[in-house]
């Protein structure tokens, strides 16, 4: 089973300062994110990540709405809890107090969040979880997640777990000392989290969904289809009647979805998440190596005087400047 790095390997500290998109697996090796930047203002984005011993705490702090799809790394078990102003949508189900998430290695989740967006992510190797509980007599406790599992939890205790984790990140950026090199403190530091998850974990019940969390859940898994359609037909002329066949839904019904989710009509979202796959790859390449013609005739832009337009509104520079960059 594969562990994260051990603290001992590398900064016990990692605090990446995101403004752009196409850096959202910046300094992390524990997750795996891709981000599409859902309004044209400027992007900040911060993530903070603490290196226990096995485990590990992650930070997320964003000032705009942002569609991110996210995986924990194999070897690790994720639990979410949301910071008291987050909002925004996981998997399609609305985000609440109260609510926080289990996650299995390697299932993904897409998140939509809006500004204001906290959230802090508890990382650990699920034989340390049951090693913790055996040495207690409560193995009995441990349940595995499947998938992306949404948890109701009394809110106060979901807001005491979400501020542990928040003064464990503000204590490591002040004063790093304190955990680097320090094997005794990050190991007292898990130990710690290990109890406070668990207290959290076992007052949980499975999520009770609403038929208006039936309805968004269904409106994610509707986004989520026309998005893989589009992303397999790169290079083509879409339409909204296209994404209609292959969600299998009315036009008013994909409509709908898209806005209710993305903020964004379906074809506005299609050209954003072309844009930043035209992007990823100028980033990626040289003025040598490419040009940006061909790059946008890639991902399906034909009109190449609107492309540049509308490039330069979602990134705030020219397509031809991002890819001078290596030059």
């Amino acid at each position: 089973m594969t562990k994260p790095p051990a603290a001992s390997e590398q900064s016990v500290v990692t605090v990446v300062d995101i403004s752009d998109p196409t850096d959202a697996n910046a300094g992390v090796e524990l997750l795996d994110l891709d981000a599409l930047q859902l309004q044209s203002i400027p992007m900040r984005v911060r993530r903070v990540v603490v290196r226990l011993e096995s485990a590990a705490v992650v930070y997320h702090s964003a000032n705009l709405r942002v569609r991110t799809r996210t995986s924990v790394r194999k070897g690790l078990l994720g639990y979410l809890a949301f910071g008291p102003q987050a909002s925004g949508t996981s998997n399609g189900l609305p985000v609440r107090p109260g609510m926080m998430l289990a996650v299995a290695p390697e299932a993904e989740n897409t998140f939509v969040t809006n500004p204001d967006w906290e959230t802090i992510t508890f990382l650990l190797p699920s034989e340390d979880i049951l090693a913790h509980l055996t040495a207690r007599q409560r193995e009995s406790e441990f349940h595995l997640p499947k998938g992306v599992e949404a948890l109701q939890v009394d809110t106060e205790r979901v807001r005491e777990l979400f501020d542990w984790g928040k003064r464990l990140v503000d204590m490591a950026l002040q004063q790093p000392s304190i955990f680097d090199g320090q094997a005794k403190e990050r190991l007292a530091a898990q130990d710690e989290l290990l109890e406070i998850l668990l207290a959290t974990l076992r007052g949980a019940d499975d999520f009770e969904s609403t038929r208006s969390d039936r309805t968004h859940t269904a409106q994610g898994k509707i986004v989520k289809v026309a998005e893989e359609y589009a992303l397999a037909h790169t290079g083509e002329r879409l339409y909204v009647t296209d994404l209609c066949r292959a969600a299998a839904v009315s036009e008013r019904t994909l409509e709908y979805a898209f806005k209710e989710i993305a903020g964004l009509t379906p074809m506005n979202y299609l050209v954003r998440l072309r844009l930043h796959r035209v992007r990823q790859a100028l980033i990626a390449a040289t003025p040598e190596s490419t040009t940006v013609s061909i790059e946008a005739l890639n991902w399906g832009f034909w009109h190449f005087g609107e492309f540049s337009r509308a490039y330069k509104e979602c990134f705030g520079e020219l397509p031809s400047d991002t890819l001078r960059r290596k030059s």
